[in-house]
C-alpha cells in the first residue's frame, strides 16, 4: 500500500529515528527493509527491519502501520511474526513496531497478546499526536501525517527548524521525508508548491531532491536538443553549441521557476533578461537565490549583471575589430 511505503521510506532514510519510537533500541543501530513471505499461510510480513550489526543484542523489528480498522489484525500479526521466526529460524531477538490511527480502531481482541503487546510490541497512535508539542523529530514528522491540513505547513516549518542544527545531512534528509508526507497529503499540489509551503528559504533550495531531479531533467533534454542540432549540422562545433544551448535554456527555465516561488511573478522583461544570461550568471543567479528578498532586489541584480555582460560583448566586439 502506498501509505505502508511512506513508513518504510521514513524508516529506512533515517534509522535513527527508531530509538525515538522502540525504548532502548540504540540510535546507531543499521537496517535492511525486507518483506518476506510466510510460506505455510502464505502471510506476508508488511516490512521486516533486519539488523546490519553482527551484535546478536540488536532485534529484527517487525513493523507495521495499519490505519483502518480489522477485527482479526492483532492475531495476523502475531501469526506472522510467530511463523517468520520459526521459518527462518531466527536467532536474535525481536521488537514490533505499529503504527496505528487510534486506541478505539478495532483491531480485535488484545486479550491473548497482552503481554506480548506490553513487552515488545511499541505502539504509536497517530490521533495521540494531534494536540502534542515539543515532540521528538521522530513523532513529530508521524504528526505531520494526521494533523489538519490548515496547520501541516507550520508544523513541518517548524520541525526543520529543530532539525537544522543537527548539521546538513541530517537536514537534507529529514526535508526530503517531509517532501514525501506533503506530496502525499496534498497530491493536488505541485512540487513547487510544497516547497512554497516549506518557506524552502531556511534550506539551501539546490539540495532539494525536486531541485535536482529537475535540473537533471533539464539538462538531459539540452543534451537531446544539442545533439540533435550537432547532427542536422553535421560539425562538432555545432553538437557543443547545442549542448551549451541546451543547458544555459535548462537552468534558466528551473530558476525561473524558483524565483517566482520566492519572490512572487516576474514580468516578461525579467524573464527575458534572466534567459538571456549566460551560464557563469546563471550560476552566479543560483547561489543568490535565497538572498533575494523580492522583486525589487531581484531587479537590481539583473540590471547590474545585464549591464556587466553588455559591456563584456562590447569590450570583446571592439578587440575583434
Amino acid at each position: 500500500m502506498r501509505t505502508d511505503k511512506l513508513y518504510y521510506q521514513i524508516f529506512l532514510a533515517q534509522p535513527a529515528l527508531l530509538a525515538d519510537l522502540i525504548p532502548g533500541l540504540s540510535a546507531d543501530c543499521a537496517f535492511e527493509y525486507v518483506a518476506p513471505v510466510v510460506k505455510e499461510s502464505e502471510f506476508r510480513l508488511d516490512g521486516l527491519l533486519v539488523p546490519l550489526s553482527d551484535d546478536p543484542a540488536v532485534p529484527v523489528i517487525f513493523i507495521e502501520a495499519q490505519m483502518q480498522p480489522d477485527s482479526r489484525f492483532y492475531g495476523r500479526y502475531f501469526a506472522e511474526t510467530y511463523l517468520y521466526l520459526y521459518q527462518y529460524q531466527v536467532d536474535r531477538p525481536w521488537r514490533g513496531l505499529l503504527i496505528l490511527q487510534s486506541r478505539q480502531q478495532g483491531l480485535g481482541s488484545e486479550a491473548p497478546y497482552a503481554d506480548l503487546l506490553e513487552d515488545k510490541v511499541q505502539r504509536i497512535y497517530l490521533q495521540d499526536l494531534l494536540h502534542e508539542t515539543q515532540l521528538p523529530p521522530a513523532l513529530a514528522l508521524l504528526q505531520l501525517i494526521v494533523l489538519p491540513s490548515a496547520a501541516t505547513a507550520q508544523a513541518a516549518r517548524s520541525l526543520l527548524r529543530t532539525v537544522k542544527p543537527r548539521g546538513e545531512e541530517a537536514f537534507q534528509q529529514m526535508l526530503n521525508l517531509v517532501e514525501a508526507i506533503l506530496i502525499n497529503r496534498f497530491p493536488q499540489l505541485t512540487t513547487q508548491e510544497i516547497l512554497a509551503m516549506l518557506d524552502i528559504k531556511t534550506a539551501d533550495i539546490r539540495q532539494t531532491r525536486f531541485y535536482q531531479e529537475v535540473l537533471e531533467e533539464g539538462r538531459q533534454e539540452g543534451r537531446q536538443e544539442g545533439l540533435q542540432e550537432g547532427r542536422q549540422e553535421g560539425r562538432q562545433e555545432g553538437r557543443q553549441e547545442g549542448l551549451q544551448e541546451g543547458r544555459q535554456e535548462a537552468e534558466a527555465t528551473l530558476l525561473i521557476r524558483f524565483l517566482t516561488r520566492r519572490v512572487g511573478s516576474l514580468s516578461e522583461g525579467q524573464v527575458a533578461q534572466i534567459r538571456a544570461l549566460p551560464l557563469a550568471q546563471l550560476d552566479a543567479l543560483s547561489e543568490i537565490l535565497l538572498d533575494l528578498a523580492d522583486l525589487s532586489a531581484l531587479e537590481a541584480w539583473l540590471q547590474v549583471h545585464t549591464v556587466e555582460g553588455d559591456a563584456a560583448t562590447l569590450e570583446v566586439t571592439g578587440l575583434d575589430e
